[in-house]
Protein backbone atom coordinates (compact mmCIF):
# COMPACT_ATOMS: atom_id res chain seq x y z
CA UNK A 1 0.00 0.00 0.00
CA UNK A 2 1.34 3.42 -0.93
CA UNK A 3 0.33 6.68 0.72
CA UNK A 4 1.30 9.87 -1.10
CA UNK A 5 1.17 13.08 0.90
CA UNK A 6 1.14 16.48 -0.78
CA UNK A 7 2.27 19.19 1.61
CA UNK A 8 4.20 22.43 1.98
CA UNK A 9 6.73 23.25 4.69
CA UNK A 10 5.05 26.65 5.13
CA UNK A 11 1.70 24.99 5.92
CA UNK A 12 1.02 24.63 9.67
CA UNK A 13 -1.78 22.14 9.07
CA UNK A 14 0.63 19.99 7.05
CA UNK A 15 2.95 20.02 10.07
CA UNK A 16 0.10 18.97 12.35
CA UNK A 17 -1.38 16.60 9.78
CA UNK A 18 1.89 14.70 9.47
CA UNK A 19 1.88 14.01 13.21
CA UNK A 20 -1.76 12.91 13.14
CA UNK A 21 -1.25 10.69 10.12
CA UNK A 22 1.74 9.03 11.78
CA UNK A 23 -0.35 8.36 14.88
CA UNK A 24 -3.06 6.80 12.72
CA UNK A 25 -0.46 4.76 10.83
CA UNK A 26 1.02 3.51 14.11
CA UNK A 27 -2.42 2.17 15.07
CA UNK A 28 -2.86 0.39 11.73
CA UNK A 29 -2.18 -3.34 12.04
CA UNK A 30 -0.57 -3.61 8.59
CA UNK A 31 1.59 -0.49 8.98
CA UNK A 32 4.72 -2.40 7.97
CA UNK A 33 3.21 -2.82 4.50
CA UNK A 34 2.69 0.92 3.96
CA UNK A 35 5.06 2.99 1.85
CA UNK A 36 4.84 6.73 2.48
CA UNK A 37 5.92 9.17 -0.24
CA UNK A 38 5.98 12.92 0.29
CA UNK A 39 5.00 15.11 -2.66
CA UNK A 40 5.62 18.79 -3.33
CA UNK A 41 2.99 21.51 -3.16
CA UNK A 42 3.66 25.27 -2.93
CA UNK A 43 1.05 27.38 -1.20
CA UNK A 44 2.66 30.61 -2.39
CA UNK A 45 4.87 29.91 -5.43
CA UNK A 46 5.06 33.64 -6.17
CA UNK A 47 6.70 34.45 -2.85
CA UNK A 48 10.27 35.76 -3.18
CA UNK A 49 13.03 33.34 -2.13
CA UNK A 50 14.13 35.48 0.80
CA UNK A 51 11.97 37.93 2.71
CA UNK A 52 11.86 39.65 6.06
CA UNK A 53 8.05 39.55 6.25
CA UNK A 54 6.82 38.20 9.61
CA UNK A 55 4.16 35.53 9.29
CA UNK A 56 1.67 37.62 11.30
CA UNK A 57 1.99 40.52 8.86
CA UNK A 58 1.54 38.16 5.93
CA UNK A 59 -1.61 36.66 7.43
CA UNK A 60 -3.09 40.07 8.22
CA UNK A 61 -2.49 41.23 4.64
CA UNK A 62 -3.61 38.01 2.97
CA UNK A 63 -6.88 37.70 4.86
CA UNK A 64 -7.57 41.40 5.34
CA UNK A 65 -7.63 41.20 9.14
CA UNK A 66 -5.98 43.13 11.94
CA UNK A 67 -2.73 41.99 13.50
CA UNK A 68 -4.67 41.08 16.64
CA UNK A 69 -6.94 38.84 14.57
CA UNK A 70 -3.92 37.29 12.89
CA UNK A 71 -2.47 36.58 16.33
CA UNK A 72 -5.73 34.90 17.33
CA UNK A 73 -5.61 32.75 14.19
CA UNK A 74 -2.08 31.67 15.00
CA UNK A 75 -3.00 30.97 18.62
CA UNK A 76 -5.65 28.48 17.48
CA UNK A 77 -3.12 26.68 15.29
CA UNK A 78 -0.55 26.73 18.10
CA UNK A 79 -3.09 25.06 20.39
CA UNK A 80 -3.72 22.32 17.83
CA UNK A 81 0.03 21.80 17.43
CA UNK A 82 0.50 21.57 21.18
CA UNK A 83 -2.19 18.90 21.25
CA UNK A 84 0.08 16.76 19.07
CA UNK A 85 3.16 17.50 21.17
CA UNK A 86 4.59 19.90 18.58
CA UNK A 87 6.39 23.17 19.18
CA UNK A 88 4.98 26.26 17.49
CA UNK A 89 6.24 29.83 17.16
CA UNK A 90 4.58 32.77 15.46
CA UNK A 91 7.72 34.86 14.97
CA UNK A 92 8.78 32.96 11.86
CA UNK A 93 9.34 34.57 8.45
CA UNK A 94 7.17 34.00 5.38
CA UNK A 95 9.02 32.97 2.22
CA UNK A 96 9.24 30.79 -0.86
CA UNK A 97 9.57 27.03 -0.32
CA UNK A 98 10.68 25.85 -3.78
CA UNK A 99 14.29 25.19 -2.72
CA UNK A 100 13.05 23.22 0.28
CA UNK A 101 11.03 20.97 -1.99
CA UNK A 102 14.02 20.48 -4.27
CA UNK A 103 16.07 19.40 -1.27
CA UNK A 104 13.33 16.96 -0.27
CA UNK A 105 13.63 15.26 -3.65
CA UNK A 106 17.38 14.94 -3.13
CA UNK A 107 16.68 13.48 0.31
CA UNK A 108 14.29 10.98 -1.27
CA UNK A 109 17.13 9.77 -3.51
CA UNK A 110 19.11 9.06 -0.33
CA UNK A 111 16.21 7.40 1.52
CA UNK A 112 15.90 10.16 4.14
CA UNK A 113 13.00 12.20 2.75
CA UNK A 114 10.80 11.77 5.81
CA UNK A 115 13.64 12.64 8.16
CA UNK A 116 14.37 15.86 6.27
CA UNK A 117 10.71 16.87 6.10
CA UNK A 118 10.40 16.37 9.85
CA UNK A 119 13.54 18.44 10.41
CA UNK A 120 12.32 21.24 8.13
CA UNK A 121 8.95 21.39 9.87
CA UNK A 122 10.66 21.57 13.25
CA UNK A 123 13.11 24.23 12.09
CA UNK A 124 10.30 26.35 10.66
CA UNK A 125 7.54 26.01 13.23
CA UNK A 126 9.27 25.09 16.48
CA UNK A 127 12.47 27.11 16.02
CA UNK A 128 11.49 29.85 13.52
CA UNK A 129 14.81 29.45 11.70
CA UNK A 130 15.61 31.38 8.52
CA UNK A 131 15.07 28.69 5.89
CA UNK A 132 15.99 31.04 3.05
CA UNK A 133 19.63 30.88 4.19
CA UNK A 134 21.48 28.19 2.16
CA UNK A 135 23.87 27.56 5.06
CA UNK A 136 20.95 26.92 7.41
CA UNK A 137 19.27 24.62 4.90
CA UNK A 138 22.47 22.70 4.22
CA UNK A 139 22.99 22.16 7.94
CA UNK A 140 19.45 20.85 8.37
CA UNK A 141 19.84 18.54 5.37
CA UNK A 142 23.13 17.15 6.68
CA UNK A 143 21.52 16.53 10.07
CA UNK A 144 18.82 14.49 8.33
CA UNK A 145 21.36 12.34 6.49
CA UNK A 146 21.90 14.15 3.18
CA UNK A 147 25.55 14.41 2.08
CA UNK A 148 26.73 18.00 2.59
CA UNK A 149 28.33 18.38 -0.84
CA UNK A 150 25.17 17.22 -2.60
CA UNK A 151 22.90 19.49 -0.56
CA UNK A 152 25.13 22.48 -1.36
CA UNK A 153 25.23 21.52 -5.03
CA UNK A 154 21.44 21.28 -5.32
CA UNK A 155 20.89 24.61 -3.55
CA UNK A 156 23.40 26.28 -5.88
CA UNK A 157 21.68 24.91 -9.00
CA UNK A 158 18.09 26.21 -9.38
CA UNK A 159 17.35 23.54 -12.00
CA UNK A 160 18.27 20.59 -9.81
CA UNK A 161 15.12 18.59 -9.04
CA UNK A 162 12.95 21.45 -10.32
CA UNK A 163 11.25 19.13 -12.80
CA UNK A 164 10.41 16.68 -10.01
CA UNK A 165 8.80 19.42 -7.93
CA UNK A 166 6.72 20.60 -10.90
CA UNK A 167 5.69 17.02 -11.67
CA UNK A 168 4.37 16.61 -8.12
CA UNK A 169 2.42 19.83 -8.44
CA UNK A 170 0.89 18.78 -11.75
CA UNK A 171 -0.14 15.46 -10.24
CA UNK A 172 -1.83 17.29 -7.36
CA UNK A 173 -3.79 19.40 -9.83
CA UNK A 174 -4.81 16.31 -11.83
CA UNK A 175 -6.07 14.67 -8.64
CA UNK A 176 -8.11 17.76 -7.80
CA UNK A 177 -6.07 18.89 -4.80
CA UNK A 178 -6.56 22.59 -4.19
CA UNK A 179 -5.10 22.66 -0.70
CA UNK A 180 -2.83 20.71 1.60
CA UNK A 181 -2.24 18.43 3.36
CA UNK A 182 -3.71 16.00 0.86
CA UNK A 183 -3.30 12.26 1.39
CA UNK A 184 -3.85 9.72 -1.40
CA UNK A 185 -3.91 5.97 -0.76
CA UNK A 186 -3.01 3.81 -3.76
CA UNK A 187 -4.35 6.56 -6.05
CA UNK A 188 -7.85 5.39 -5.09
CA UNK A 189 -8.71 7.08 -1.81
CA UNK A 190 -8.14 10.67 -0.78
CA UNK A 191 -8.11 12.31 2.64
CA UNK A 192 -7.99 16.09 2.74
CA UNK A 193 -6.81 18.15 5.68
CA UNK A 194 -5.22 17.45 9.06
CA UNK A 195 -7.83 14.91 10.11
CA UNK A 196 -7.77 13.19 13.52
CA UNK A 197 -5.51 10.15 13.78
CA UNK A 198 -8.47 7.78 13.93
CA UNK A 199 -9.74 9.02 10.57
CA UNK A 200 -6.40 8.12 8.99
CA UNK A 201 -6.44 4.69 10.63
CA UNK A 202 -9.93 4.01 9.32
CA UNK A 203 -8.97 5.15 5.82
CA UNK A 204 -5.98 2.81 5.81
CA UNK A 205 -8.13 -0.07 7.02
CA UNK A 206 -10.75 0.62 4.35
CA UNK A 207 -8.13 0.75 1.59
CA UNK A 208 -6.50 -2.44 2.85
CA UNK A 209 -9.82 -4.30 3.01
CA UNK A 210 -10.76 -3.18 -0.49
CA UNK A 211 -7.40 -4.32 -1.88
CA UNK A 212 -7.99 -7.91 -0.78
CA UNK A 213 -9.15 -10.40 -3.39
CA UNK A 214 -12.91 -10.90 -3.20
CA UNK A 215 -14.08 -14.33 -4.29
CA UNK A 216 -17.21 -13.99 -6.43
CA UNK A 217 -17.69 -17.73 -6.99
CA UNK A 218 -16.33 -20.79 -5.22
CA UNK A 219 -16.48 -24.52 -5.91
CA UNK A 220 -14.52 -27.53 -4.82
CA UNK A 221 -14.19 -28.71 -8.42
CA UNK A 222 -11.76 -27.55 -11.11
CA UNK A 223 -9.18 -26.24 -8.68
CA UNK A 224 -5.89 -27.14 -7.08
CA UNK A 225 -4.97 -26.94 -3.44
CA UNK A 226 -2.89 -28.57 -0.75
CA UNK A 227 -0.55 -30.06 -3.30
CA UNK A 228 -3.18 -31.86 -5.38
CA UNK A 229 -5.70 -31.17 -8.12
CA UNK A 230 -9.24 -32.41 -8.53
CA UNK A 231 -9.55 -34.31 -11.83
Amino acid sequence: MRVEIWSDIACPWCYIGKARFEAGLAAFAQRADVEVVHRSFELDPAAPPATDVPILDMLATKYGVSREQAEAMEARVAEAAAGEGLGYRSDRIHGNTFDLHRLLHLAKAHGVQDALLTALYHANFAEARQLADPAVLTGIAVGAGVPEAEAARVLADPDAYADEVRADERAAAELGATGVPFFVIDRRYGVSGAQPADVFRQALERAHADSAVQVLAADDADSCGDGSCAV
